[in-house]
């Protein structure tokens, strides 16, 4: 990931900023929009981010409105089912997204998962159309295995920035804008499981329910006081002791 600049809303992007990749379509993520025939302009304010090989294009910003985006991961709160499909919530300002009840590795009528109000479940947006309800997925439609989507059983959820959760699901550490409080960790010994979700919650879970709690308080802390990577490395280290 490379951050080229910061940008404003309204402001009309000069073509040569833009990744060009021979065979890929340019993806735009959120914080843009296209106007046809070839402008591409900002919604938001924030840093221009491009990605080369996925020949993508997105403005990293920490607006507090979800907005959902086809592709993204999300972790979704069950409202309640039907005999097709349950209804998720993903967002305080969004409706409810419709999740198929066959949409789960291996799932079949009489296999598929039984999940309660309240249950959680991580999965991938599917459809996201301002003039449709939301849908989701925790089946890869092209491989038919779950890839790590599903139901979330045991651990906690954290509310965290969309700033954050996109920093989080950077795929390196070194490229996560100084975030090293979960690779600390790691280093440290701690044994624990994430999972991340673009509607600005994270998922924790940890042998302990005081190591849940340490690591999902830590990232909050790590979010809201904007950190130096000298006092994550310290967080990271105190939390390793107390577990």
């Amino acid at each position: 990931m490379a951050i080229e600049r910061f940008v404003l809303p309204g402001e009309e992007l000069d073509p040569e900023s833009l990744p060009s990749h021979p065979k890929l379509p340019l993806k735009l993520g959120p914080g843009l929009r296209h106007i046809p025939p070839n402008t591409i302009t900002p919604t938001v304010a924030g840093q221009l981010c491009t990605d080369k090989k996925k020949n993508a294009v997105w403005v990293e910003f920490n607006g507090g409105r979800y907005t959902p985006t086809a592709g993204d991961l999300v972790i979704a709160t069950i409202q309640k089912g039907s005999a097709e499909v349950y209804y998720a919530s993903i967002s305080d300002y969004t409706p409810n997204a419709s999740l198929p009840n066959l949409s789960f590795e291996g799932a079949s009528r009489k296999t598929r998962p039984q999940l309660a109000p309240g249950a959680l479940v991580y999965a991938r947006v599917t459809l996201a159309n301002k003039h449709m309800d939301p849908e989701l997925e925790c089946v890869s439609s092209s491989t038919g295995k779950s890839e790590g989507l599903g139901p979330l059983t045991g651990g906690m959820v954290f509310d965290i920035s969309l700033g954050m959760a996109r920093r989080l699901m950077l795929p390196k550490p070194a490229d996560q804008g100084g975030l090293v409080l979960l690779e600390e960790l790691g280093a440290q010994g701690a044994a624990f499981e994430i999972a991340v979700g673009r509607n600005g919650r994270v998922w924790v879970d940890s042998k302990s329910l005081k190591g849940t709690l340490g690591i999902g308080r830590a990232i909050q802390d790590v979010d809201e006081n904007a950190m130096t990577i000298d006092n994550q490395r310290k967080l990271a280290r105190k939390i390793a002791r107390e577990l």
